[in-house]
């Protein structure tokens, strides 16, 4: 499956690694051709596999500065750092007093191989020490007032040079004065992986007893490293064995790697090379970036102070995106930026800069992006002309606004739009004929982009709804109010002042109009007492049709996927709830899509006929095979199961249904493409949103259903279920959760593409 946009990599995530120089990989595979022998080995050949290994050595300890002190290759910085907690432990521990209690003392930013080795070791050692992070300031400045509380009791202390997210320095010769003013004795261990490069260090001018060093985050190949051991320190080999370099660490040396380095380190002694750019035309660099992503994202937010940073990463978030969003759009452009840690492929809170006090939407929100000294002005022009494409994008797609007012060129909506906050969801209901609007349960979070849709798109909104009054979040309900509903009467949760009802003889439901629609009023308490369902039902409407007309249904907590709505707020009723559930019943089909408000296992929708297979509870009440007395005996034994929260959110319903995660059948690119050529009814099915597809995607894809659009999608084909549909995204992980929850559905033939376009180009 070939891209039909082939834009050239933009790589701007130096911090997790960097591309081997071509100088460096012309050394590293000469050492594997031609000077490829054992440096322990006597011969000629193992001679100049030595002398290659000690020129690299000493080439190494003429930039750091090291003086007497040792210098060890190892083969990363993780084994640097292990070299040097496990030789200031041992030696710590023979010091130490059975009546006096210690500590151990890290950055609180520290990379989390620091007090994860810490912790480990310790443990080994059958140490007892309390391991403390040292704070940080907003800045990300060690907390030099609880170093000097603290420092005296402690063991060790491990700093950064510089930090891997923010690329925050500390200024080591205060750091310094500090530590050794409050215990002279106690063994420092700097982590000087970020400052290879980037800045100056004359270890010998310090007392640093020990610093790792990593080669590929400085353009060698993975797999060499080194570290730093000041001539008093102490130490123990990490690798014990043959007795390689002077038997300080054991193992067969890896020659190319060394190669590799003895180049960079020469490049980088030689003050006439251009390979690598000062830290004055650095900062000029980091600058054009940044001015194009505030030109390009003007509501930014830097989590970074240049002020306090090294001139090579980029730490900042956009109001309104989540840190993936922004990776996806990026990645589509071919720009690789990185979320928090790279060091974790794991999407989520960054906890340094939670550790520097910043709100949790930026924590939640932050983008890196790195680059290392070798680049060129050439590529940071093309760095900032590709960021300009993927803002384009977003314009198109309506996610951020540009000066335009012409709604042409922008990708119309019309239909059902699902955005989420966490796990919790905001609906959208868009018709475009009318050019109408409907929003339910906004969320705060979110009214930034809400409000951006609506301008973007030139809407009328109709109404601001909440499904019940929310306990875990405010609503964003009323900045919308103010802004286009504010002559709008309606009550608490925004239902508009109606004369609009369908009705019988026994019922009435207050109901409104969204273009061709009807948005019905059901009364359902139990999970709060003002909770409402809203029934959105094609047009000609009658209580009589009503179940077969109703599309979707949007039941707030009352029926979530998986469980029913808790009932132990104080405004909660069990027996309301019970009764909630049949009139629900009685008001949609089997297979009409519930819309929840939460969505904790990314399940999208659900359906009556998908719950009841799963739960137990919601089958005997539907079924009338409950008293109201047993419904709320259970309900309660239910509820009292309940995790009160989940991170920062509160868990709205017990589940008592597994989580779907059916075995999805998977294709590769090559099998996909013999299935095509096999069945033409294989139907490709690209799940990206429209600004990534825009920027790339495969002639092969005939569809694009954004998963914010999954739903409306799921329900326009409720007829095409034994349908071969194949589900592509960037990577395989969004096509697999879709494709999971179309199959508890009743997609039968659903698959999905392993690796996405990531792997099949």
């Amino acid at each position: 499956m070939n891209n039909t946009t082939e834009l050239p990599q933009i790589y701007l995530d130096a911090n997790a690694t960097t591309p081997v120089l071509p100088q460096a990989a012309a050394a590293a595979l000469s050492a594997m051709e031609t000077l490829f022998g054992n440096p322990s080995s006597s011969h000629i050949t193992g001679l100049q596999a030595k002398h290659l290994m000690e020129q690299t050595r000493l080439r190494a300890k003429t930039l750091l500065g090291t003086g007497e002190g040792k210098l060890i290759f190892t083969s990363g910085a993780t084994e640097g750092i292990q070299t040097s907690i496990l030789s200031a432990l041992i030696a710590a521990k023979s010091n130490m007093l059975a009546e006096q209690s210690y500590t151990v003392l890290y950055g609180a930013t520290e990379h989390k191989a620091v007090p994860e080795s810490l912790k480990h070791w310790l443990s080994v050692l059958d140490i007892t020490a309390d391991v403390k992070a040292i704070p940080v300031d907003e800045f990300g400045i060690l907390d030099h007032q609880f170093i000097s509380q603290q420092a005296p009791n402690a063991l060790m202390i491990c700093t950064m040079a510089v930090n891997n997210e923010t690329g925050v320095f500390q200024d080591l010769s205060t750091l310094e004065d500090t530590i050794r003013s409050a215990n002279p004795d106690i063994y420092w261990m700097v982590d000087c992986v970020q400052a290879l490069g980037k800045t100056a260090l004359d270890l010998q001018s310090t007392s640093i007893d020990y610093a790792p060093f990593s080669g590929h985050k400085l353009y060698a190949p993975k797999g060499i490293g080194f570290v730093y051991i000041r001539d008093s320190a102490p130490f123990t080999s990490f690798i014990a064995g043959g007795g390689q370099e002077s038997g300080l660490r054991s193992g067969t040396e890896n020659l190319p790697g060394m190669a590799a380095l003895n180049v960079i380190f020469e490049m980088l002694l030689c003050p006439n090379d251009s390979t690598f750019s000062n830290s004055e035309q650095l900062t000029e660099y980091r600058q054009q970036i940044a001015d194009t992503l505030v030109e390009c994202f003007p509501a930014i937010v830097f989590n970074n102070s240049f002020n306090h940073s090294v001139a090579t990463t980029i730490n900042f978030a956009v109001p309104g995106f989540s840190s993936k969003e922004i990776m996806d759009l990026f990645d589509a452009a071919n720009i690789r930026v990185s979320s928090g840690s790279a060091c974790s492929s794991k999407v989520s809170r960054s906890f340094v800069l939670d550790a520097m006090g910043l709100p949790a939407w930026q924590s939640e929100a932050a983008i890196r992006m790195s680059f290392g000294p070798a680049i060129t002005q050439a590529e940071v022009n093309a760095a900032c002309l590709r960021i300009k494409i993927a803002s384009n994008a977003l314009t198109q797609s309506c996610m951020i606004l540009d000066d335009s007012s012409d709604i042409s060129d922008k990708t119309q909506l019309d239909g059902l739009l699902q955005l989420r906050s966490g796990a919790s969801c905001t609906w959208v209901y868009v018709d475009s004929s009318s050019k109408q609007a409907l929003i339910i349960d906004p969320l705060p979070e979110l009214i930034q982009r809400l409000d951006t849709l609506l301008q973007c798109q030139q809407l009328t909104l109709v109404a601001a709804i909440d499904t019940h009054g929310h306990a875990d979040h405010q609503s964003g309900r009323e900045q919308l109010v103010e802004r286009y509903l504010a002559k709008q009467q309606s009550d608490v949760l925004g239902w508009p002042v109606t004369q609009e009802y369908i009705e019988n003889l026994a019922q009435q439901y207050q109901t409104i109009r969204i273009g061709s629609k009807q948005l019905v009023r059901l009364p359902t308490p139990g999970h709060t007492g003002d909770s409402i369902s809203l029934l959105l039902c094609s047009t000609p409407l009658t209580l009589d049709n009503l179940p077969q007309q109703t599309q979707y249904a949007f039941c707030g907590d009352t029926i979530l996927m998986g469980s029913l709505g808790r009932t132990n707020f104080d405004s909660s009723c069990s027996m309301e709830l019970f009764h909630s559930l049949k009139l629900i019943r009685d008001c949609i089909s089997s297979n009409t899509l519930i819309c929840a408000s939460h969505d904790y296992n990314n399940e999208f929708t659900t359906s009556l006929e998908a719950e009841i297979g799963r739960n137990n509870l919601l089958k005997a009440v539907l079924n009338e095979g409950l008293s109201v007395a047993h419904f709320q005996q259970l309900k309660s034994q239910l509820d009292s199961n309940l995790n009160d929260e989940v991170g920062t959110e509160i868990i709205c319903g017990a589940f008592v249904g597994s989580c779907d995660k059916s075995k999805i059948k998977e294709y590769d690119a090559k099998s996909l493409e013999v299935a095509m050529k096999q069945d033409k009814g294989v139907m490709i099915i690209d799940i990206r949103e429209p600004h990534e597809y825009a920027l790339n995607h495969s002639q092969q894809s005939s569809l694009n259903v954004p998963l914010t659009r999954l739903v409306q999608f799921i329900q326009q084909h409720q007829d095409d279920k034994d349908k071969q549909w194949v589900l592509v995204c960037r990577s395989g992980s969004r096509s697999m959760i879709a494709a999971q929850a179309m199959h508890r559905l009743g997609f039968q033939q659903v698959s999905h593409l392993k690796g996405g376009y990531a792997l099949s180009s």
